[in-house]
């Protein structure tokens, strides 16, 4: 019956990954979730992990790419969510190395840029520090960005 448990604990998650990636703990809450015997999950996974159908460093990479990139997110708020995910540090560290401060910087203008708001003033400044400081960058990348925004006369009302 083990045998049995197993092989179909294994096509259950394997279907599961095929439409949607996870991380470790992911797979095996939502394999949980569905009453699989907790040895015969711990087994499906360190299977799935042995083959690379699940790789936490993959995902880590992946969703850090994709949050950048599709949400503008900046590093601190990509790092929160790895690790509500389930993620480990090593693998959160080594997806967020990708990408240094002058790449965050340049990508956090831009988001400045596509806002439209007008860097004038203090409070403008402010609000837009805000945005990027929510958005997930950490303070001296946001400081920069809304500098460097500025400087380019980004949202500059005409006179």
């Amino acid at each position: 019956m083990a045998a049995a448990w197993k092989a179909e604990i294994l096509e259950l998650a394997a279907s599961a990954l095929a439409r949607k990636e996870r991380t470790v703990a992911e797979m095996r809450a939502w394999l949980a979730s569905r009453g699989c015997p907790q040895a015969e999950i711990e087994a499906a996974i360190a299977r799935l992990v042995e083959i690379g159908e699940l790789d936490d460093a993959r995902f880590a990479r992946r969703f850090a790419e994709d949050k950048r990139e599709l949400r503008g997110w900046g590093s601190e708020r990509i790092a929160e969510a790895l690790e509500a995910r389930g993620v480990g540090s090593e693998e959160i560290a080594a997806a967020l190395a990708t990408e240094d401060d002058g790449a965050q910087v340049d990508r956090a203008a831009r988001l400045l840029v596509a806002r439209g708001d007008a860097l004038v003033d203090e409070p403008a400044r402010g609000r837009a520090l805000a945005f990027l400081v929510r958005r997930g960058y950490g303070s001296e990348v946001a400081y920069e960005a809304v500098r460097r925004a500025e400087r380019e006369g980004v949202g500059r009302r005409a006179a």
